[in-house]
């Protein structure tokens, strides 16, 4: 199975219209137009009932200690871990792409509504949820896709991994507000083909 995007070449650097957060003239970040990129794929499996997508970044610091504070940087040798950024389940077998800009634009204080979603399929909670939990201007559940808002000093460039799942059953086993750890559970008994297409970004501007 294969997946690419007309949004940016493979391992490439995200375009800023792509994510949540964007540099600010004034040295600081602010939120950004969060579209949610086209994806594309071919050659599924014989037998596949339903493609699952997730969208996670690998790079996230697992202490918040040194997180956007402006005078220091996150040390790179801090252990990391994944935050998810986009859980979607039961795209119909037919299905072959998906619009830029068709899931998201702009970016949603307490997130965007869901499980359902176009195409028949079902979002799941993305990790902003627990981000903004705190937040009372932003708190919320963030189902669907919101993109990348690493921390404005962080040493380490973020990878951001998009991977399709072609399944074996038409409707994936979770409910309700499922999220990114049980969406990668509940596939791995029904996955028949795997791909993904990946991009990388930064707010650290003595790394842009």
């Amino acid at each position: 199975m294969k997946l690419w995007s007309d949004s940016w070449p493979n391992g490439e650097r995200i375009p800023t219209r792509f994510a949540a957060g964007k540099p600010e003239v004034a040295n600081g970040v602010t939120f950004s137009d969060n579209l949610s990129p086209h994806l594309a794929w071919s050659e599924a499996p014989a037998g596949t009932q339903s493609f699952a997508l997730i969208c996670h970044d690998y790079d996230v610091p697992t202490r918040g200690d040194d997180v956007n504070k402006p005078d220091r940087e996150v040390p790179s040798d801090l252990p990391r871990t994944d935050f998810f950024h986009w859980v979607m389940v039961d795209l119909p077998a037919s299905l072959q792409q998906l619009g830029e800009g068709e899931f998201s634009r702009g970016f949603t204080p307490h997130g965007k509504p869901g499980p359902d979603t176009l195409h028949g399929a079902r979002h799941g909670l993305n990790d902003y949820t627990g981000w903004f939990a705190s937040d009372p201007a932003n708190a919320g559940q963030y189902f669907g896709y919101d993109g990348p808002f690493p921390p404005f000093n962080d040493s380490l460039i973020h990878h951001y991994v998009f991977t399709l799942y072609a399944l074996s059953v038409p409707r994936l086993a979770v409910e309700g507000a499922f999220t990114g750890p049980q969406v990668r559970e509940a596939v791995a008994k029904h996955v028949l083909a795997e791909a993904t297409h990946s991009g990388t970004y930064t707010l650290n501007r003595r790394l842009i």
